[in-house]
């Protein structure tokens, strides 16, 4: 029993770096999501704020790393979720 959540629930943020640029000619778009989305819901999350056609749908969860905070204290990041769509041909997203 999934709860409808907002669009931009599920979308938080593209993700532009220049991996994810170079991956723009091959219609794939990446995407910061929440972690507790599935693909049917980035799928409709996209199409229905981006008005595109989404082909497929791919999601990781990417896990925290240890990392150094302040002096020398240990700390973690917090894990995240990435959805990778593949967009249909002539449905481009405009990130700039």
């Amino acid at each position: 029993m999934s709860s409808v959540k907002s669009v931009y629930s599920v979308i938080k943020a593209p993700l532009t770096t220049e991996k994810t640029t170079v991956a723009v000619s091959q219609r794939k778009y990446f995407f910061w999501v929440d972690k507790a989305a599935n693909k049917i819901e980035i799928k409709r999350a996209v199409e229905k704020v981006y008005n595109v056609k989404v082909k497929t749908v791919a999601s990781l969860i990417v896990k925290g790393k240890m990392k150094r905070i302040r002096a020398n204290q240990p700390g973690k990041t917090s894990a995240w979720k990435k959805a990778i769509v593949t967009l249909q041909k002539g449905n481009p997203i405009n990130l700039t």
